[in-house]
């Protein structure tokens, strides 16, 4: 069993590469596509969602959600499913979370100059050279990006390839001679050290999925059912992380053992505020006097609240249309759009959202139309920073009563 990793530059002309290397070494072509669909499938995961990540989109309220780590999670899980089945040729930047401690991978780089992708989009592809650009710009970045959050390198590094093809000096059947030469390295590999490799590969996948319901900066390893996780973040409190690790890893059937380490970015640090209740998980800051709002993010965040913002009313609706939001936090005087449509559209449409006007020109008038609008509740500027997080706690137990009337 062998398996190639094949990353190229968007009209390096690569595909008929990777067609001929599949019917010569009789390999199946498994693209970032295939995978995306299959991870959506398999474990109910929003394709919106699995296409942001890949393209390095920040996710609103991840710290919280750790929506980024579950995808990535599942995304490994499916590759290791198909790594353990079959033959595989990798075709995109997805494969690059194959472990490099995969000894039967070969990564491969297809890459040419941009004056010859340029080209190659127009003469090939038929498009014009404007479009080319654009599209070549858009994949680069996304690739860029990619790479960078993975291994800290840039995108064409060498040092992450087995062998760099330069498809403008290397046709399409040297480069296929060039790969299965090599390749034939890998298959010397003894089938019992081949298939450790990969029940180890399942077995971080696994893991990592259990641990992506914990948090970020938690990294796993795999030796025979044996796990090390390397805690590679800021931790208030090391010690209840660390149990709480070691006993959500254990639930998984196979283990042997898990144990944890200290990685280089780990930090201890200093507790502000210990809430005892659950915090909401996605709150959004309404406000249009931006010093205000972000320092409002700031202190709310040392109170272990995580906080969108947006800047005015429209900004707000469009949030709300794209991402969950459970509390809002929302000014009444705003350009365009303010916060009294704002909320009417937002209980009209978004009723669960629970919105808390925080106003410094609120009249008697104005608290009574907010409450009869639908707010949970209506507080003046200046307000005091404890009465505001009180209110954010009482509009969550709402939240949650709801929710579990509801499951019954």
């Amino acid at each position: 069993m062998s398996i190639l990793t094949i990353t190229s530059g968007l009209y390096s002309n690569a595909g008929e590469t990777v067609d001929k290397l599949s019917e010569k070494l009789n390999m199946r072509i498994i693209t970032d596509t295939d995978i995306i669909e299959k991870t959506n499938q398999t474990f109910n995961i929003k394709l919106s969602t699995l296409q942001k990540v890949i393209k390095s989109i920040p996710l609103a309220f991840n710290d919280f959600t750790h929506e980024k780590e579950k995808c990535l999670a599942f995304i490994k899980k499916t590759i290791s499913n198909y790594v353990s089945q079959e033959n595989c040729i990798f075709h995109g930047t997805l494969g690059h979370l194959i472990p490099i401690e995969i000894s039967h991978t070969m990564r491969v780089l297809i890459i040419t100059d941009k004056t010859t992708r340029i080209e190659n989009g127009i003469s090939i592809h038929g498009l014009a050279e404007k479009e080319v650009l654009k599209n070549i710009d858009q994949s680069d970045k996304f690739t860029a990006l990619w790479i960078n959050a993975l291994f800290n390198k840039k995108a064409w590094d060498e040092s992450l390839y087995d062998i760099v093809i330069p498809s403008d000096k290397l046709d399409i059947a040297e480069s296929v001679s060039l790969v299965s030469k090599h390749i034939e390295k890998l298959l010397s590999n003894k089938k019992e050290h081949i298939e450790k490799e990969i029940e180890n590969f399942k077995t971080i996948s696994d893991v990592d999925i259990v641990l992506s319901e914990i948090g970020q900066g938690l990294l796993a390893k795999a030796d025979n059912y044996n796990v090390t996780v390397i805690i590679d973040k800021k931790v208030l409190m090391l010690t209840k992380l660390q149990q709480k690790i070691i006993d959500t890893v254990q639930k998984i059937p196979g283990i042997k053992s898990v144990e944890t380490k200290i990685g280089k970015n780990y930090y201890k640090g200093n507790i502000i505020h210990n809430y005892e209740f659950e915090t909401p998980l996605r709150v959004l800051l309404v406000d249009d006097e931006k010093d205000f709002v972000q320092t409002l993010s700031e202190r709310l965040k040392m109170r272990q609240f995580t906080s969108e913002i947006a800047y005015n009313g429209q900004e707000a609706l469009d949030f709300t249309d794209q991402e969950e939001t459970e509390v809002m936090i929302l000014d009444l005087k705003m350009p365009g759009i303010d916060g009294f449509e704002v909320l009417k559209k937002i209980k009209q449409t978004k009723p669960d959202i629970e919105v808390i006007i925080l106003t410094g020109h609120g009249t008697e008038k104005d608290r009574k139309t907010c409450m009869d609008l639908g707010a949970f509740a209506y507080l003046q500027k200046p307000a005091d920073i404890d009465l505001i997080t009180d209110t954010m706690k009482q509009a969550y137990e709402k939240i949650a009563m709801k929710r579990n009337h509801t499951v019954r």
